[in-house]
């Protein structure tokens, strides 16, 4: 899974001129749409889970998130829940890329950073590609011209599969969270199948 090395719920970053919440986006078998009170549990499973986690600065105590968890957990801008036969199955996120950590693509910074994490249940299944192609073009239509970076752990094979499928290339590696981490940008060609 790709995006910050941090073990809390993402923050608000504005994104820029965007309508949010888009109206829900279909794929062949999946819908991106905004959070909801019934997807808490599996905020908290995705949260707690040591596998989804290894990459992303470990998991957080269940416990901890059943006390801290909104009612209506993730509801900003740029969070899409994945949602497969009615249950959320991950999420997607755009954010603004802090303009004081390594990898950028422009001298300001802030550039849209694609982040996605997904149910350990949902994997090996091509719902990651799915997902993050149509997010992808939502943010291409919502945000034109705007770069999207993606940085995540070399160590994170699936994660470095999926940014190469999904038309990302290297831009530089960097050490950061302990860990070597690779930093691309979405190259103008379609992703490849």
């Amino acid at each position: 899974m790709a995006g910050p090395a941090r073990d809390r719920l993402p923050a608000m970053i504005e994104l820029g001129p965007v309508a949010w919440p888009p109206a829900p986006i279909r794929t062949e078998r999946l819908v991106l749409r905004e959070s909801e009170a019934r997807d808490r549990a599996a905020f908290v499973e995705l949260f707690a889970s040591p596998e989804v986690h290894a990459y992303l600065g470990g998991a957080r105590p269940r416990d901890e998130l059943d006390r801290a968890m909104p009612e209506v957990p993730g509801r900003r801008p740029g969070l899409f829940v994945i949602d497969l036969d009615g249950a959320m199955i991950g999420m997607v996120t755009f954010d603004r890329r802090d303009a004081g950590r390594p990898g950028h693509v422009r001298a300001d910074g802030e550039e849209i950073e694609l982040g996605y994490t997904f149910l350990p249940q949902a994997w090996g299944r091509g719902y990651a590609a799915e997902a993050c192609a149509a997010a992808l073009g939502w943010c291409a239509d919502a945000l034109p011209g705007e770069p999207v970076v993606l940085c995540t752990q070399t160590a994170n094979a699936r994660s470095m599969r999926l940014a190469a499928k999904l038309g990302f290339t290297e831009v530089e590696r960097f050490e950061e969270f302990r860990a070597e981490q690779w930093f691309g940008v979405r190259s103008p060609v379609a992703p490849s199948g």
